[in-house]
């Protein structure tokens, strides 16, 4: 803070962030893969708001970055509705899933994108390339042609000339296959209703046959309490896996018949499988594994020596990790720190040198105008501890007034087995650069603390994680750092359902903001698509036997006790969450003179791709909170009307 800084009222600081700015940045980067003839290009798709949100593919190779996936191509699938594992590489051959037709398409060297099958109700994720028969190896995804019944999922073979074959079927869902070095085994990752992979799933494997089907399939390891995930072949054809039987996702391998422990410890080498495609381990060697681990909601890289159970670290500026992939010498990783915004980098094994690739902000805003969190634990109820990260406001600029505390935004991730991550984000620093203080808070039920805290939730939601970040709100109003008066909660989706219940069952917070939240739980049980369409038997309890518990936890039901400002944003095209779940929410509040604002947007689903969307949500989310606490406000059109509100 400098001496010059004037004194200006939290909540109407000038900031440099605008929402232009948060949108421009908005360019995510998922889904590495490594190819080329000695396998040293590195692939990634990086999300284009400015381009309606689509997902293009690019290579790096040398000194050169190639755009593979010109518009209108957008690299994404939805099985699963959240999708992951779109595309594949063999060599310099890329194998991708077109998300406007459903279509298989191929691109090599130079030559355009050229589709291999015809789409329609048919969805396909998380590639493997048969190359010795001509072939993907995928999970598939059937939909009806008419209705609302849910689609058949299951692992087919996809030529190259298109003809698709079923390979395996009969469970609910299915994941991860995986080919070994001499394509003569497939293992891959099953399970059934009302699970979710985070809570079983079995791992299988089967012979491939001469005519390329399967043999009898045997089950290696997994069952209804045990989570198995990220299925890897070593070079000499070992299979290993991630397992969360000890109570943490560590790493196994199948060795002689028996399963063996590799690095046992307290720290988790898989985060849940909401998309397709995790990798968080790979291989320099039959003995050598690149891997990184989360211990209290923070990634660590290291090289584990298996023949010596010794795991070296291996030094790296990031604190999330969310993905790797091993090539010859090297590891490309996704990372991030809280100064540092997602990147790619490749890190040489030999020196530890890093190298950045590519960077979801191109240009970061002066460190006078960032917020470095503060990682905190807290008490919560029945003795329970919770963690989050908290951003105090902050702007090289201004100062607050002497005496004065500022309004804090409480986060609560969605999922919920989500965990937040203290990467530096544009979006947070929105609000922090404004005087407005963030805590993103990992409630019970987060990943990133092991089985124990993941399980918190069975049966709680709407309990433990709203008792968590109303025990984060009175941490930071009994030690000084928030306004008690100007509590805000907000949370998307499932972190939807977290704000909306602390606003209807308690009186912590002052005011709240839903994106595409959850409102009504028996509604969304019975119009969820097939991944989630059994979590509230774990979340919750089975229905119908607890229908009255689902109506008791469910915030349209007691609108009545609802008194707090609310601001609603929901896409209109949402199939995890509907947008009746918005809808009457807002019509009910507004009924009863609640003041109430609502977003609608065409053309989005479940979170916003489109950057003029992004812009509209944070400008009218930012009005909306200085209009609710009586601040000073731009002059200009409002970004979005408020029902019941007093001008």
């Amino acid at each position: 803070m400098t001496s010059t800084a004037s004194s200006t009222p939290y909540g109407i600081w000038p900031s440099p962030i605008s929402a232009a700015i948060v949108a421009a940045g908005a360019s995510p980067l998922t889904q590495l893969a490594l190819g080329g003839a000695d396998g040293a290009d590195v692939f990634w798709l990086a999300g284009r708001a400015s381009e309606a949100g689509r997902n293009t593919l690019l290579r790096q190779r040398g000194a050169r970055v190639d755009e593979l996936t010109p518009a209108p191509f957008n690299v994404r699938t939805r099985v699963h509705e959240y999708g992951g594992g779109a595309y594949a590489v063999a060599g310099d051959t890329v194998y991708f899933s077109h998300f406007a037709d459903n279509c298989l398409y191929r691109v090599a060297g130079d030559a355009a994108p050229e589709a291999f099958t015809t789409g329609g109700n048919t969805r396909h994720a998380d590639f493997v390339v048969d190359a010795a028969r001509a072939r993907l190896i995928a999970v598939r995804e059937q939909h009806p042609a008419e209705g609302h019944a849910h689609p058949e999922n299951s692992l087919a073979a996809v030529g190259f000339d298109g003809r698709e074959t079923v390979l395996a079927r009969g469970h609910d869902f299915y994941a991860a296959p995986r080919l070994s070095p001499d394509g003569s085994q497939l293992a891959w990752i099953s399970w059934d209703h009302p699970r979710l992979p985070w809570q079983g799933t079995e791992l299988w494997l089967a012979d491939v046959q001469a005519d390329g089907s399967l043999g009898s399939p045997r089950l290696i390891a997994g069952g209804a309490r045990e989570s198995i995930c990220q299925p890897e072949w070593s070079p000499n054809g070992l299979l290993h896996f991630v397992s969360d039987s000890s109570g943490w996702w560590n790493l196994y391998r199948l060795h002689g018949g028996e399963i063996e422990a590799l690095c046992p410890m307290e720290a988790e080498f898989a985060t849940p499988h909401w998309t397709f495609g995790a990798s968080m381990y790979g291989f320099l060697s039959d003995d050598e594994i690149v891997c990184t681990y989360i211990q209290a909601g923070i990634s660590y890289l290291a090289q584990l020596n298996v023949a010596a159970a010794k795991l070296e670290p291996i030094p790296h500026p990031y604190q999330e990790i969310r993905e790797l992939r091993v090539g010859p010498g090297f590891v490309a990783l996704l990372g991030g720190s809280p100064t540092i915004a997602l990147e790619l980098a490749r890190i040489d094994l030999s020196n530890h040198e890093l190298e950045v690739l590519a960077q979801s902000i191109a240009q970061l805003p002066a460190l006078a105008y960032l917020s470095v969190p503060r990682s905190l634990s807290f008490s919560s109820s029945n003795g329970r501890t919770a963690h989050a990260f908290f951003y105090a406001p902050t702007n090289g600029d201004v100062q607050a007034p002497a005496g004065t505390l500022p309004p804090v935004i409480v986060i609560s991730h969605g999922g919920p087995t989500s965990m937040a991550s203290n990467t530096l984000k544009l979006a947070t620093q929105y609000w922090t650069s404004r005087g407005i203080g963030v805590l993103d808070v990992n409630y019970g039920g987060s990943s990133g603390f092991g089985r124990e805290y993941r399980d918190a939730l069975r049966g709680q939601w709407g309990i433990v994680d709203v008792e968590d970040c109303i025990a984060g709100a009175r941490y930071l109003a009994a030690n000084g750092l928030a306004d008690p008066e100007r509590l805000i909660v907000r949370g998307g989706s499932a972190g939807g359902l977290t704000t909306l219940c602390a606003l209807t069952f308690h009186d912590v917070f002052k005011a709240g903001a839903s994106y595409y939240g959850v409102s009504d739980l028996k509604g969304l049980d019975d119009d969820s698509h097939k991944f989630e369409s059994r979590y509230t038997d774990y979340l919750i309890a089975s229905q119908p036997q607890a229908e009255a518990l689902y109506l008791e936890r469910s915030p349209i039901h007691h609108t009545d006790k609802l008194s707090r400002p609310m601001i609603f944003f929901q896409g209109l095209d949402d199939k995890v969450v509907p947008p009746q779940q918005s809808q009457l929410m807002v019509d009910a509040l507004q009924a009863r003179g609640v003041p109430v604002a609502y977003v609608p947007l065409e053309g989005e689903g479940h979170g916003f791709r489109k950057a003029e969307n992004i812009v509209r949500t944070l400008d009218a989310e930012l009005y909306f909170y200085q209009r609710v606490f009586g601040l000073p406000v731009a002059a200009g059109e409002p970004p979005v009307h408020i029902v019941n509100l007093p001008a």
